[in-house]
């Protein structure tokens, strides 16, 4: 069972034992998110595989975003551990959500 470490800020957070590796030029905003959507951006901006934990580590929403933009609508208040893989590199976020 894994559970999320969440950090002040938009630190390095792991989710589970797997090897994680930095992205170069990561960008996760607005964050805090008060809309329907956040952006998330990279240097080479391939398309990412998007995985959105809860505090309790379960999954509640992924996505294959071809563009830089997740529609984060159905996400109630709170703070989340987003996981984004990117050409075979996977790095964690905090996101909060107002």
């Amino acid at each position: 069972m894994s559970i999320p470490i969440v950090v002040a800020g938009q630190d390095l957070v792991s989710v589970n034992n797997k090897n994680f590796e930095e992205i170069k030029g990561l960008r996760l905003y607005p964050n805090p998110a008060y809309g329907n959507e956040v952006y998330i951006t990279t240097k080479s901006n391939d398309d990412k595989e998007i995985k959105v934990f809860d505090v309790f580590g379960e999954v509640v929403l992924s996505n294959k975003l071809e563009n830089n933009t997740l529609n984060i609508t159905n996400l109630t208040p709170g703070i989340y551990v987003v996981q984004v893989e990117e050409n075979k590199k996977t790095i964690t976020r905090k996101l909060v959500v107002k």
